[in-house]
């Protein structure tokens, strides 16, 4: 992932590295003890660096790297930007609830509909659940532009901490 593209809402990377995976795990965790800008845990072949507690917002986001071994001298590198996943949850439920709500009052609607009583305040329903949807994507597009700076910083952290031969 050439360092002048677009960082975009969890956008997935992978590329080749030339040396083994236990090289790079050991690049970053030794990152641990030499800065204090992020927070570097690894767990196995994963490695998650996010922004201290101090700094971190609602959209803060975190980079999770999975490093796989192919061989003795090479490995891959699997990566994925993204808000916290409590966050992510959190708002991908909100999104179902606002489907399920939908189509409740859909099957509401059309239910007085076919026994010809009134359904204007099921199809107002609908359209606020509509304007919710809308509401939550932006407020998604939102959080994503707010946190372009920090994506690239933890990119460019990612890129500093690799072993470079």
């Amino acid at each position: 992932m050439p360092t002048g593209q677009e960082i975009e809402l969890r956008p997935r990377f992978k590329f080749e590295l030339n040396y083994e995976n236990q090289k790079a795990l050991k690049a970053f965790e030794d990152s641990k003890n030499n800065q204090k800008k992020f927070v570097v845990t690894r767990i196995d072949d994963h490695v998650f660096i996010k922004l201290p507690k101090a700094e971190q917002h609602f959209w803060s986001p975190q980079l999770h790297l999975e490093i796989i071994e192919k061989d003795k001298k090479s490995s891959t590198l699997h990566g994925l930007f993204g808000p916290n996943p409590t966050v992510w949850t959190m708002f991908l439920f909100m999104h179902f609830i606002v489907a399920v709500l939908f189509i409740g009052f859909a099957i509401w609607g059309y239910s007085n509909w076919a026994l010809d009583t009134s359904y204007s305040l099921q199809i107002a329903l609908m359209v606020l659940m509509v304007i919710t949807w809308f509401v939550l994507y932006f407020a998604g597009r939102l959080g994503k532009s707010s946190n372009k700076e920090e994506m690239e910083d933890l990119k460019t952290f990612m890129y500093e901490t690799l072993p470079i031969d």
